[in-house]
């Protein structure tokens, strides 16, 4: 149903196919059915390029973690090592392994990552090529120069 609705939306559009794909995967229910919830996080977007994800992993160290961007997928996980220099007598700090997937924009880049008070916080930017970015079309402006430059590739 959402597939069908989403070409119906997209008829006239051009390059959508990834959110098409995403309304299949979710209609096939490929997609996980429930939000991941363990550890927290946020999401924010602190300007118009720049985003940042916030994921509380007190009782997790820095060799626990580990972030892999690879396409327009984030991934970061976290495992526990076995530590076996105390006992707990109570344990109400959770530090289980986990693991969480971030979809990114084709322009979305990973700027840093960064573990304090507890919080991993991953700088994340939207940097658009100039050739994607706005830009006026005359109409008749450029017919003579893109000719020009045919001919120049013909040439040579």
């Amino acid at each position: 149903m959402a597939y069908t609705f989403g070409r119906q939306l997209l008829l006239n559009s051009i390059g959508f196919e990834r959110i098409l794909d995403a309304f299949e995967q979710l209609e096939s229910g490929e997609a996980a059915t429930k939000a991941q919830s363990y550890p927290p996080y946020n999401i924010l977007k602190m300007s118009d390029r720049d985003y940042a994800i916030e994921i509380a992993i007190a009782g997790f160290r820095q060799d626990e973690i580990e972030i892999t961007s690879e396409g327009n997928k984030l991934k970061i996980e976290g495992k526990v090592k076995a530590t076996a220099s105390a006992e707990y007598l109570h344990k109400g700090i959770a530090t289980r392994d986990f693991i969480h997937h971030f979809n990114l924009s084709e322009t979305v880049i990973v700027r840093s990552a960064d573990m304090n008070n507890g919080m991993l916080v991953i700088q994340l930017e939207n940097v658009i090529p100039e050739e994607k970015q706005p830009r006026k079309i005359l109409i008749g402006g450029n017919t003579k120069t893109l000719v020009n430059e045919d001919k120049r590739q013909a040439a040579a």
